[in-house]
């Protein structure tokens, strides 16, 4: 059976509301091997994996580990290691940094506060701080979890880091492993499939200066995937790149059926009507599945900008 990502990108699979969700992530450095669950299936304690996994439900916070591109080889516990947590809602967009001795501590963290946005427990359990350095780059490179993320994201990230972009991670986990690479983006939490170097330097830059790279782009974290496609949508209609520029502000509907309102940040509002799709024809969805599959997709079915006394009934 082909690749997963090999039959994805030349079926056309389109990538836009596709990216995992999540409103703050907590970014644990854990050196060494990756198991397919790699909270519980690391060198980082079983027990504490299982207890983070528990403490950080339904808050809207997503932990992952990472840790630096190259070869993995096992050099034991390591005393300091570094965390990171980034909230992605536009207007209250942050990344913080801290080191520390021991990842038991993370349980002492406010895990509903981080979700909403307050850094608070961060800051005080674990002496973090802003992070000044460069955004981060998250290259998914997990291969026990679908070979793909190996066989395309490690280079990939060996690729960035050798030629001195900063602020490179590999990353346990981001989705979607038919579309690796797959790279996460933080402060603003925009994923990207498909990604080759020259895109995610170009993506990087943009960050810097607040803005959207649209091109790959999955969608944003912070929203449901009927709102990252709508998001998109509204950017790739009125030209718009400004990272914090939109939200989602309404979402009603079920699948297979959405009507999205997307605001922009100078009162302009879109009803976005997006519909949930079967990618045909059936593909393997990663590449241990056993049998094929047909994933969902997130079509746009119409962009309209609503008038002020739409919005005002």
């Amino acid at each position: 059976m082909s690749a997963c990502a090999t039959v994805s990108q030349d079926l056309d699979e389109p990538v836009s509301g596709t990216a995992a969700t999540a409103r703050t992530w907590l970014l644990l450095e854990q050196p060494g091997p990756w198991g397919a669950k790699a909270l519980t299936s690391s060198h980082l304690d079983p027990a504490l994996g299982r207890a983070l996994e528990a403490a950080a439900e339904d808050t809207g916070v997503r932990i992952a580990l990472i840790r630096r591109p190259g070869r993995h080889a096992d050099f034991g516990t390591p005393h300091l290691r570094r965390v990171y947590a980034a909230h992605t809602t536009p207007g209250r967009v942050w990344l913080h940094g801290a080191t520390i001795t021991d990842p038991r501590q993370l349980l002492n963290l406010d895990f509903a506060a981080l979700g909403r946005g307050d850094r608070g427990s961060f800051d005080t359990v674990l002496r973090g701080g802003p992070h000044t350095g460069a955004p981060l780059a998250l290259v998914c490179t997990n291969g026990k979890r679908d070979r793909c993320c190996a066989l395309l994201g490690r280079p990939l990230a060996a690729e960035l880091a050798t030629s001195g972009v900063t602020g490179v991670w590999e990353v346990t986990h981001l989705g979607g492993h038919r579309f690796s690479p797959t790279v996460l983006v933080l402060p603003y939490g925009y994923a990207y499939g498909r990604a080759a170097a020259h895109t995610v330097k170009e993506v990087l830059h943009g960050v810097q200066e607040g803005r959207l790279v649209l091109e790959g782009c999955r969608g944003r974290s912070t929203w449901e995937r009927p709102g990252q496609a709508a998001e998109l949508a509204v950017r790739g209609a009125v030209g718009e790149d400004a990272a914090d520029a939109l939200s989602v502000v309404r979402t009603v509907g079920a699948a297979p059926r959405w009507e999205v309102t997307v605001a922009h940040a100078d009162g302009r509002h879109w009803q976005v009507v997006v519909a949930q799709g079967a990618s045909l024809p059936p593909r393997p969805e990663s590449c241990g599945a056993s049998v094929l599959g047909t994933p969902g997709r997130m079509d746009v079915v119409e962009v309209r900008q609503l008038a002020a006394t739409a919005l005002a009934s």
